[in-house]
């Protein structure tokens, strides 16, 4: 494989570092910065496919993360599953032959993730994969085909519990590919806790602590079929009548409630009462929300890791999930998208009979410096004579 040399004869390891989508940037910032304590040992490139891009929002959130600007950009924006997928498997394969990486890091399971592992591992490059092994056993989720494509390729393997490392042991991966670092999701959540804290967003919103709900909802079994939007919205009005609920709408859900004709559920005033629609939000404002509500619903994934650490109630809006660790230990209930369901996990919560929570292993803000130690330690041998080997 290939490295550059310092001056003083000492090798560097090339790594490239994918990122495609929004919750990527959370995932892999922390690991930017555990990266950047070893400039003589370690030098990274960012990719940033556009797999999804909205150039307010995204940097909005490279700005609250203190994300570097990307690299490359290769800009490839929306279709179709193979569409997309064939795209940034040709954009990265150029990025690869050009830039001759000792190894790719990809994070999370959006497509940019499979594509790229594809891509490196064709060209002999090695991959790691953060946040591997977890699955929700769900074929129709497209993450869930990622996941498993992902995993049976890469050469690293950095979990973020242990129910995770027994699925991919079950899978038959190999015992050294396997390594249980923690959650880097957690890394970014505890860094910037405080700073999220010190915004003035709910008191500028008119929200009390402890006062209101948030909701995030953009999975296509929610939100693509009327009946089931419909239902999900006549719940959330419910509850809205004892509980604000505050909704940064996201653009593939805004779409079709306007198809759908569903607008009518929504109040684009301050949140006095009902469901209160807003445009997304970055990072630092979407904590500040989350922290101080009463409860979360969402169909998102890391929504279910980070109300664990934040000790917020946590409903989600799906039949399963691959974050299992949130409903053991952690305040995450599935309810599904039936209104009756949502409504008497939401009664719950309103009649204070919250589950309790505990952190999971690990979840302790230093996942990202085990991960760089272990590339440090396992893909380098130090020397600084003539080799340097990968």
């Amino acid at each position: 494989m290939l490295y550059s040399r310092t001056k003083g004869g000492t090798a560097r390891v090339k790594i490239i570092n994918v990122v495609g989508a929004r919750p990527n940037f959370m995932k892999m910032a922390p690991i930017i910065d555990a990266m950047n304590r070893y400039p003589k040992q370690i030098r990274h490139l960012l990719i940033h496919t556009g797999q999804h891009y909205d150039e307010k929002m995204s940097k909005a959130f490279f700005d609250d993360l203190g994300m570097p600007k990307p690299d490359i950009d290769l800009g490839i924006g929306s279709g179709s599953q193979a569409e997309q997928t064939g795209k940034i498997m040709i954009a990265f394969e150029r990025v690869c032959l050009t830039e001759r990486p000792d190894l790719v890091i990809v994070v999370g399971d959006v497509n940019s993730t499979m594509a790229c592992t594809i891509t490196a591992k064709k060209l002999g490059i090695k991959v790691a994969h953060v946040e591997a092994g977890l699955r929700s056993r769900d074929m129709s989720m497209p993450e869930e085909i990622n996941r498993l494509c992902t995993d049976v390729l890469c050469d690293h393997l950095y979990t973020t519990d242990r129910i995770a490392n027994e699925n991919l042991r079950k899978e038959g991966v190999a015992e050294d590919k396997i390594h249980f670092v923690g959650n880097v999701m957690i890394d970014t959540l505890l860094k910037h806790k405080q700073m999220a804290s010190q915004l003035d967003l709910r008191q500028a919103l008119g929200l009390e602590s402890d006062g209101y709900a948030t909701l995030t909802l953009h999975r296509p079994s929610n939100v693509d079929d009327r009946q089931v939007l419909q239902g999900i919205f006549e719940a959330l009005r419910e509850i809205s009548s004892d509980l604000p609920v505050v909704f940064p709408i996201h653009p593939r859900t805004r779409k079709m409630v306007s198809e759908f004709n569903l607008g009518h559920y929504f109040n684009e005033n301050k949140p006095v009462a009902g469901i209160w629609l807003t445009e997304p939000l970055g990072y630092l404002e979407f904590l500040h929300l989350n922290m101080q509500a009463k409860m979360v619903l969402t169909d998102s994934g890391g929504l279910q890791e980070e109300t664990t650490v934040l000790g917020v109630p946590c409903l989600t809006m799906r039949n399963n999930t691959e974050r299992p660790i949130t409903c053991e230990m952690g305040t995450n209930v599935m309810v599904g998208n039936q209104p009756s369901e949502i409504l008497t996990q939401a009664k719950k919560v309103l009649s204070g009979e919250s589950k309790p929570s505990r952190i999971p292993e690990k979840w302790d803000g230093h996942a990202a410096e085990r991960i760089v130690g272990h590339i440090l330690e396992t893909c380098c041998t130090w020397q600084t004579g003539d080799e340097a080997r990968i």
